[in-house]
């Protein structure tokens, strides 16, 4: 199984303005966005987290997700949500020849935690032995940073704010998220139960 994130996030989409305001930066020098190279990295580098944390998709992008068997025959969770579009699904055989999949064949079940294709009949089209089932879709919770709910985007803003602060790291690293910002992204984290996988 191999998740492939198809477009980057832009730095138009990033809120360098509404971060400034979170770190209240001074205004009005002449070197004001001098910063701002430093500003997207931490940001960067908090939605990467975040995301990775909760398997939640901020501004929306285009993602490939490959596997080599469904875990269920009719019905296939992905890996991220929230998942907006089904743009494809295409099977490879071992040979490298591929099918694009007839869309009336298959459907998207939208879930805040756990998005699936699902089969329009009995059953998902075979994955030949040896080959693949490649999956396009779009995730996140909107084109704009305004999309993303409150709680989430200031967990980031919080996470972002310690990256930018502790560009030189001290003491020992520890895993996981301080706990303020853990307790914020803890709603958006999928509950498994009885030692289930998502995939």
């Amino acid at each position: 199984m191999m998740l492939v994130e198809q477009t980057t996030l832009p730095s138009g989409s990033l809120p360098i303005a509404d971060f400034k305001d979170h770190l209240r930066l001074g205004t009005g020098f002449a070197d004001d966005d001098a910063q701002d190279v430093v500003l997207e990295a931490a940001l960067r580098a908090a939605i990467a987290a975040i995301e990775a944390h909760t398997s939640k998709v901020t501004v929306s992008r285009d993602y490939e997700w490959t596997v080599s068997a469904w875990r269920d025959l009719a019905t296939q969770a992905l890996p991220i949500a929230p998942v907006a579009t089904l743009a494809a699904l295409t099977i490879v055989d071992r040979m490298g020849d591929a099918e694009v999949i007839d869309p009336a064949r298959y459907r998207l079940v939208p879930d805040p935690h756990r998005p699936r294709v699902t089969a329009t009949g009995f059953y998902l089209p075979q994955i030949p032995v040896g080959g693949k089932a490649v999956i396009a879709f779009q995730a996140g919770y909107g084109p704009a940073w305004s999309a993303v709910p409150a709680d989430l985007a200031h967990a980031i803003f919080m996470l972002a704010a310690l990256y930018h602060d502790e560009r030189t790291p001290r003491g020992e690293a520890t895993s996981g998220l301080p706990g303020p910002i853990a307790t914020l992204v803890q709603p958006y984290r999928e509950l498994r139960l009885f030692g289930g996988s998502r995939v």
